[in-house]
Order: structure tokens, then sequence, then C-alpha cells
């Protein structure tokens, strides 16, 4: 009897290890894409690539140059008209004190402010609306929303921007060096 079930269970074991392979099979799916090279036809097709393709430049991964203490200083000390320095703290933080020549727009409201008309900007901060082509430097108290803000300016179409990541704190320190004791 006992010879008789192994040699049951010897017959149907294959059977089953090959039922078993065979419904364990992996399945391979190859998936091919493919693109056209053949060019849009209609104007409106060209516009709208145009358009995908500049909104795709807008939204890429970017930095802006980052200026040093000693690039930003002659720019404070000889401002031009083509230039703005802007500080984008807060007021409460502005009334300690601002880097010369610079001007405040708060990065609370500097998305909105951009999309202002030129008038209604000049109305609100008391200069003129920087031009998309005119150099644009942002600081802020430590460098972390100056950094926003040049990511900001950039998706609103502005080319020329520049980072004063020292920001607030590292003009003071270098501006009102501490004596060192010995």
């Amino acid at each position: 009897m006992l010879r008789t079930a192994i040699l049951r269970v010897a017959r149907t074991t294959p059977q089953r290890a090959a039922r078993i392979a065979v419904s364990y099979r992996p399945t391979v799916s190859t998936y091919v894409r493919y693109n056209t090279t053949a060019p849009p036809k209609t104007p409106e097709e060209l516009a709208k690539k145009a358009a995908l393709k500049e909104r795709d430049a807008l939204q890429k991964d970017w930095d802006a140059k980052i200026l040093s203490y000693e690039e930003l200083l002659p720019k404070t000390q000889n401002p031009t008209a083509d230039a703005f320095l802007i500080d984008v703290r807060e007021p409460d933080e502005v009334a300690q004190g601002m880097i010369p020549s610079a001007v405040n727009i708060p990065l609370t409201v500097l998305p909105e402010s951009l999309h202002l008309t030129p008038q209604a900007f000049k109305e609100k901060f008391g200069f003129d609306k920087p031009r998309h082509d005119q150099e644009v430097t942002f600081y802020c108290r430590s460098g972390k929303r100056s950094t926003t803000a040049s990511d900001v300016a950039k998706r609103n179409g502005y080319k020329n921007i520049l980072n004063y990541t020292g920001s607030w704190l590292d003009w003071t320190e270098r501006q009102n060096p501490k004596p060192t004791s010995a």
C-alpha cells in the first residue's frame, strides 16, 4: 500500500509541477511609443507648439545667478536706471534697514504685483515697474525668500534675474564688522 501511494505521487508530481509552471509563467509586455516627426500643418498647431515649448522653458528647474557681496557693492554705490535691487522682506523687517538703492516689494505680494499694469504698479510702490529685460536683483533676510522671488520673476517672464543669497544678514555683517578681541 505504501508502495502504491509512492508510485502514484511520483507519477503525478511532474504533471502538477508543469501546471504550476505554466500558470506562473511571467508575461512580458512591450510598449513602443512612436513619435511623429511630421511638422504641424496649420498655423494654429505651430502657435500651440511654440506656446507649449515656451511654457516648458519657464517651468523647468533653474537657478538664478548668485551675487556675492563684492559683486553687489558697486551696484549699490552707483545705481543705474536699468537695474533694480528688490528687497522682498515684509515692511516690519524693512524697518530695521535696507541695502542702499533697494526698493521693497514683499514676497507675499510679488506675484500679483508683477501682473499689474505699469501705471498701477507705480501708484502702489512709488517706482517704475521693471521691464522683462531689465536686471533685477532680489534679496531678503537670509536668502530663502529671495530664491523664491527669483523663481516667481522667472515664471513671470523676467530674463535677467540675480539673487543675492547672502542677503541682509551678510550685508550688515560686512558693513559693520565687529571688532575682534585680542
